[in-house]
């Protein structure tokens, strides 16, 4: 049995190498989420009319990994405190958000933002979102695993 978890954290690549690394992930998949537009592609998303976040979806063993882990990677693989930004990539496609799955990960997904913003670790507010999981479309086949396809690690600025 797994969990899931689902995150915006602005360009997915990047973001979905960091969350494969992580012991306890059973898989990953990029896609996009949060949206109006139906089948989005990632043409359409790049617009950012269609309201969706890239996004990467995250399937977990809660045996060997808790949801407050998988929360601490994703605030590590960006900065929460840019409102739709992330390095040079702009626009509301590119947002921090936490799409929570249940009541668990949005109370956990809360305290850890006011943890975060207390402990003095970011100089700005945290913008993060914290909205309800909605439709999770996945990205085109070349967009899935694309640094580990390419040989890389990362793709950080």
């Amino acid at each position: 049995m797994t969990d899931r978890a689902t995150f915006g954290a602005g360009c997915f690549w990047g973001v979905e190498a960091a969350f494969r690394q992580l012991p306890g992930v059973v898989s990953t998949a990029v896609g996009y989420m949060g949206g109006t537009t139906e089948k989005p592609t990632y043409r359409r998303v790049c617009t950012g009319r269609t309201g969706h976040a890239e996004v990467v979806q995250v399937d977990y063993d809660p045996e060997r990994l808790s949801y407050d882990d998988v929360l601490a990677v994703f605030w590590d693989s960006h900065d929460p405190t840019t409102l739709n930004r992330q390095g040079p990539d702009v626009g509301t496609q590119y947002r921090s958000a936490v799409f929570f799955h249940d009541a668990d990960q949005e109370a956990a997904a809360r305290r850890s933002i006011e943890e975060l913003q207390a402990s003095g670790r970011f100089r700005r507010p945290i913008v993060t979102e914290v909205t309800p999981a909605t439709t999770f479309w996945p990205a085109e086949d070349y967009h899935q695993q694309y640094l580990e396809k390419r040989g890389l690690a990362s793709c950080r600025i």
